[in-house]
Formats: structure tokens, C-alpha cells, sequence
């Protein structure tokens, strides 16, 4: 059982490694194109979405660092394990990500009391291509991401995921600014940052809160515990469950469990259907880092359901 566990651990680190390393590649190209083309193209724009695009880098490395501590094994001073690491580097990359929506939105602000004060510059085609294509490949690595942070239940991936959006969010920024002020309407690029600060702020609350969830011990939800009750229940010689507690611990969660078995059945008996259960909880929801299973006796009145506890 360990060993599968340990596989099952190696192979979310690869699976992590795999999607961070080709996130910055992408990342190192697409905010070099996007440097030339605001450079040929002339607008500010799409030079900020360039940097931005780089920073994006940089968060991708706080998520490499957060899968690798997150994956080490338990030792003396950590007997439980580092998982809640994985949450620490979701919540770096929460602020990382509110910071950049602040950013664009006082970029967005600052712009419209500029924009009375300077002559407004005519953005070339090019510029316009490039937030297409950022938009494009952005968004394709959001659900790249996205896909790899659900398969291995990764917090910190899946805040990597959210900062891809938020790239793909500016560049269409860019993209309804350069339009706009070759039409004729340099305002729009301006009020479109305000906009798109307000959807990256409200990603980066909600990575933010989870992350903090699964550090204070916060329970499973009901559906994760309804199942746990239904495996339980389905192992033979259990009579009832008198207790369930679960708590996360950053992607994983413990359960502790009380069951009720026939109280004449000899001590190695008991511990043998307490390691039965055990097993069939882990085995079923590999997000178990631990299933700790007490055994108590039946009582002889007759056990009732009630608020979800025998």
C-alpha cells in the first residue's frame, strides 16, 4: 500500500514538473514575440502585457518549489508530511496575481488622466496580431494547466492555471485597446484594464481562500464524506459508524473514524476489520493521506441514523 501511495506521489511530482517546465517555455516565447511586436507595433500595451507575460515565469518557479517541498516524505520534524506546502505556494501566487490585477487597473486609471495631457499613438497591425495570438495561446495553457491541476488535485497548479487566464484576460486588454485607438477610441484600452482588474482580483480571492481552507484543517465536503460513510459501511462485520472526522491537510485530507463491530469477537479480530477498512477508504480516494480507524463495541440497542452518524 505505501509503495503505491509513494508511485502514485512520484508520478503527480512528474506530471507537475512536466506542465511547469513547458509553461515557462511558453511563456519565454510568447513574451519575447510579444516584446518585438510592441516594439515594431509602437504600443505601450502590449509592451506591459510582454512583462507581464514574464512574470508569469516567475510564479511558474514558486510552483515547481511548492510540488517538490509538498512531495517530500515525512521526517522527525514533520512526522505528517509537507503537502501543506503546495498550499503555501497557491497563496503566493494569489497575491502575485492580485498584485498584477491591481496593476492593470491602476495602469487603466492612470491612462485616463494621461490620455487628456498626451497625443494618442497609432498602434501597428503587428501589435494588434500579437494580442490575438497572446489571447489565444494563453488560454490554451490555461486549460493545459488546468486539466493537469485537477488530474492531481494540485492547489498551486491550479493558481499557475488562473495566472495563465489572467495573461490571456490582459492581452485582451491590449487586444480592445490597439483596436480601439485604430479606430479612433484610445479610451477603451483604458477602461478594459479596469475591467479585466476586476475578474483577475475576484481568481486571486478565490485561490486565496481555498488555499487558507485546506491550512486551518478545514473538513472535506459532504460529498467526500458521504462516500468515505458508504465504504465504511460496505466492509463486512461493521456495524455502524459513531464517529467521522476528516480534515484537510493542503491537497490531502486524514480521516479519523470510529466503527462499531460485534464486541465478542476477539482483539486480532477486531484489529483485522479495522485494517480492512483502512485499506478500502485509501485504496478508493488516493487524496487519503490517512485513514485512522478506532474500534468500539456494539452497543445492544439498536443503532439509528442520525445526522449522519450511526
Amino acid at each position: 500500500m505505501k509503495m503505491e501511495v509513494t508511485a502514485m506521489k512520484n508520478e503527480n511530482e512528474r506530471i507537475a514538473m512536466r506542465v511547469s517546465r513547458n509553461s515557462i517555455i511558453g511563456n519565454v516565447v510568447l513574451s519575447l514575440f510579444k516584446l518585438i511586436a510592441g516594439l515594431l507595433g509602437r504600443s505601450a500595451a502590449m509592451l506591459s502585457d510582454a512583462v507581464h507575460s514574464l512574470s508569469d515565469v516567475f510564479s511558474t518557479v514558486i510552483v515547481m518549489i511548492g510540488v517538490k517541498l509538498a512531495n517530500k516524505e515525512a521526517d522527525r520534524e514533520h512526522p505528517y508530511g509537507h503537502e501543506r506546502m503546495e498550499s503555501v505556494a497557491a497563496i503566493l501566487l494569489a497575491v502575485i496575481l492580485c498584485a498584477t490585477g491591481i496593476g492593470i487597473g491602476y495602469q487603466g486609471v492612470t491612462a485616463i488622466f494621461d490620455s487628456s495631457r498626451t497625443a494618442p499613438v497609432m498602434p501597428g497591425l503587428v501589435a494588434l496580431i500579437a494580442a490575438i495570438l497572446s489571447i489565444i495561446v494563453k488560454e490554451a495553457m490555461y486549460w493545459y494547466t488546468r486539466a493537469a491541476a485537477k488530474k492531481i488535485n494540485s492547489s498551486a497548479l491550479m493558481a499557475d492555471a488562473w495566472h495563465h487566464r489572467s495573461d490571456a484576460f490582459s492581452s485582451i486588454g491590449s487586444f480592445i485597446g490597439i483596436f480601439g485607438a485604430r479606430m479612433g477610441f484610445p479610451m477603451m484600452d483604458s477602461l478594459a484594464c479596469l475591467v479585466i482588474c476586476l475578474f483577475i482580483v475576484k481568481a486571486s480571492v478565490d485561490i486565496f481562500r481555498d488555499a487558507v481552507s485546506k491550512m486551518v484543517d478545514k473538513a472535506c465536503d459532504a460529498d467526500t464524506e458521504e462516500k468515505i460513510r458508504g465504504i465504511i459501511r460496505s466492509q463486512e462485520n461493521v456495524l455502524g459508524i459513531d464517529q467521522l472526522k476528516t480534515r484537510l491537510f493542503g491537497d490531502k485530507a486524514y480521516v479519523d473514524v470510529e466503527i462499531s463491530v460485534n464486541g465478542a469477537l476477539p482483539l486480532d479480530a477486531g484489529h483485522g476489520i479495522a485494517h480492512h477498512v483502512h485499506d478500502a477508504v485509501e485504496t478508493a480516494l488516493p487524496n487519503i493521506k490517512h485513514c485512522m480507524v478506532h474500534v468500539n463495541p456494539a452497543q445492544d440497542k439498536k443503532l439509528e441514523l442520525a445526522d449522519g452518524v450511526f
